[in-house]
């Protein structure tokens, strides 16, 4: 488990993070939102204790990370895939991390093969790596030592779609089996598919938190119509709440709601969800205060 209270860094007059509290629970994956800039980065680093809190406190497995004995065992970190060193093999890496923690050699090769690098590549400098090959071996790295809580920082960046499938795949079986995972992405859809609960942070604070079911069922249904007025009015008839959002409708009811009140007007739709939209209408509207030029990070 995962406890944060009241967690704030300052930069001088600048508050980064500002008396952030939540939990992340056991069995559970909790996706981590906000904008560029929003603290979501600096919030992980002071998780681990890589930048010191100005005040608050953050405990993994009821401990500061710091009093952690051998940290590696019980916390998988990934925070920048980038930073690994550039002149060590894969292998390498692999190899200095499990000594660090006090691991049998054969743990490597177990994690390469879970990862998917193969020996060829295991052998390869990180530095002729890609992207997506690098985030696989900062995952493989962060299972190194079996842990019961990872937290990762946009794990998906520079994986192609075989490869986010997998890592879906991987995190999901994690958490299955009575893991914690915090996992900050600015792929909304990923995080709409794999979390169960979500955080929501913006100018350094928590705009809202909660189970993804609960969130989701505030954000309403996203609506599209070969005529939207005509729908938006049978809606408004019913005493259903409409918003109109470009080229959609928002309403404030289910789906099979608003699917039975075109039926019943004889309207037809063309787009109807309460999934990915949904939860990108709900993060554009509680951060449009930190986004930059629109797009979420």
């Amino acid at each position: 488990m995962i406890e944060v209270n009241g967690l704030t860094r300052t930069y001088g007059a600048h508050r980064a993070v500002d008396n952030v509290t939540f939990r992340a629970e056991p069995g559970r994956i909790t996706g981590f939102l906000g904008p560029n800039g929003a603290g979501k980065s600096t919030c992980m680093r002071m998780m681990v204790g890589l930048t010191p809190p100005t005040a608050g406190t953050a405990t993994i497995l009821d401990r500061r990370y710091a009093d952690l004995p051998n940290p590696g065992r019980h916390v998988g970190v990934l925070l920048d895939a980038s930073a690994q060193h550039p002149g060590r093999s894969g292998r390498e890496v692999l190899t200095l991390g499990a000594r660090t923690m006090g691991l049998p050699r054969q743990r490597v090769d177990e994690l390469l093969e879970v990862v998917g690098l193969t020996d060829v590549e295991a052998k390869r400098q990180v530095r002729n790596y890609s992207l997506g090959m690098r985030q696989r071996l900062g995952i493989a790295h962060a299972l190194l030592g079996d842990p019961r809580v990872l937290i990762l920082d946009e794990p998906a960046n520079g994986l192609d779609p075989a490869g986010i499938r997998w890592m879906r795949s991987l995190l999901r079986g994690f958490a299955d089996e009575g893991g914690t995972v915090l996992l900050s992405s600015h792929l909304l859809h990923e995080i709409e598919v794999i979390a169960d609960d979500l955080i929501v942070i913006g100018r350094g604070r928590i705009v809202a938190h909660g189970t993804k079911q609960d969130l989701l069922a505030t954000a309403g249904t996203s609506v599209m119509a070969i005529d939207n007025d005509r729908l938006a009015a049978a809606l408004l008839a019913e005493g259903i709440s409409v918003e109109d959002a470009g080229r959609r409708l928002r309403v404030d009811a289910e789906p099979v709601v608003v699917g039975r009140v075109a039926l019943a007007h004889g309207v037809v739709l063309t787009e109807l969800t309460s999934g990915s939209a949904g939860l990108e209408d709900m993060f554009l509207q509680l951060t449009a205060a930190d986004a930059r030029e629109g797009v979420a990070a």
